[in-house]
């Protein structure tokens, strides 16, 4: 029997696959746990308009996110943190406070998109990625200075 999996199942396939399956397991298992429905015509072509509306959604995030990688491409961030001897921090510097930073420029990011490679704790420049969606990535400078008055 075919069968249109509505959520992953493990050893079947995927949520949205069409899967070819043994009549009784499909009837006394997948579609009573409301796993899967049976692969009608209807069902088919409904799964298809999904699968459109999906593709569409994806494309328009990814131009919205290329507007926004191109905004942040080659963008400088200043933060200023107390620092002691050696150049280094008290604390590090954390993606909230990058993102903090953004958002006084004008340029909203979730602080969970900010990637950063490994804890920044010295002043300097450091380069910082920025994940906007599964193919667009944007790196920015990260300048981390002494606050005013501190030594």
């Amino acid at each position: 029997m075919k069968v249109i999996l509505l959520q992953d199942v493990h050893g079947v396939g995927a949520a949205g696959a069409v899967a070819s399956v043994a009549d009784g397991y499909a009837r006394n298992f997948l579609i009573p746990r409301k796993l899967a429905v049976v692969a009608s015509e209807g069902g088919l072509k409904d799964l298809e308009r999904r699968h459109d509306g999906t593709r569409r959604r994806n494309v328009q995030e990814a131009k919205t996110a290329e507007t926004l990688a191109q905004k942040i491409a080659g963008l400088t961030v200043t933060i200023r943190a107390r620092a002691g001897e050696g150049n280094r921090l008290y604390g590090s510097v954390t993606n909230a406070d990058i993102a903090e930073q953004l958002a006084a420029q004008g340029i909203t990011v979730d602080r969970h998109h900010i990637v950063i490679d490994h804890p920044i704790r010295m002043l300097g420049s450091h380069e910082v990625k920025v994940h906007l969606h599964r193919e667009v990535d944007a790196a920015l400078t990260l300048e981390v200075v002494p606050e005013e008055g501190a030594g």
